[in-house]
């Protein structure tokens, strides 16, 4: 998966993009619940993370690959010792935050995988704090060669790319009630999941669905 991504960064990826609408709901999230500290699960090279930082955040970003995290940190050599390259395991064991942020990173893996994700990243909330959370919705239009199972009767399910830029990497599409079944009993909606579609431009096909959603932890 690193070198995947690292592969990815390495060639451009997401240079010049704006950062997804998901961003402005943080923020107002952040600031209606007066939280400003936090973690950011997966934040690649900034597109997200750098105006999360713009609004006042004060965010420790963290991702598997060296590369994106070494673009972020030439962007901003001020969070250098904020910026960590790994997984879970490079944070402090007893560390909570007040934000909890992954947008398109809890997808990743098969089914019971993807559900270690979020929970582990929802074990990181400290009460009162809020979980952010976007990830692959059932219903996309998935672009290149793939194989798909783990299909189940809400109509989640998984993928391994045979083409593309995740070629031989299995990523998870929730449904709605599966996504809500993972999230802790503990935690309430403060803006429940809703589904985001993106047209894709041409040459490819297509749309692209996304649950968005934020919980705050009692």
């Amino acid at each position: 998966m690193a070198a995947a991504w690292d592969a990815e960064y390495a060639a451009g990826r997401y240079a010049g993009e704006l950062p997804v609408g998901f961003v402005a709901a943080i923020i107002a999230a952040a600031r209606s619940h007066g939280l400003s500290e936090g973690l950011y699960i997966g934040c690649g090279n900034g597109r997200n993370l750098l105006p999360l930082l713009g609004a006042g955040l004060d965010l420790t970003g963290l991702d598997l690959s060296r590369q994106a995290i070494a673009q972020l940190r030439a962007r901003r050599p001020d969070r250098a010792g904020r910026l960590l390259a790994g997984d879970l395991s490079v944070l402090p064991t007893a560390a909570r935050y007040g934000l909890v942020i992954g947008i398109q990173v809890f997808q990743h893996g098969r089914r019971a995988e993807a559900g270690r994700h979020l929970a582990a990243a929802a074990a990181l909330v400290r009460p009162g704090g809020l979980f952010c959370v976007r990830v692959n919705a059932a219903g996309t239009d998935v672009e290149y060669g793939h194989d798909r199972f783990e299909e189940d009767e809400h109509g989640g399910y998984t993928v391994r790319y045979r083409a593309g830029p995740k070629t031989g990497l299995d990523i998870h599409f929730f449904s709605a009630a599966e996504l809500a079944s993972l999230v802790p009993s503990s935690f309430t909606a403060v803006l429940p999941p809703r589904r985001q579609s993106t047209r894709r431009h041409p040459p490819s096909r297509g749309q692209w669905s996304q649950w968005e959603a934020i919980w705050r932890r009692g």
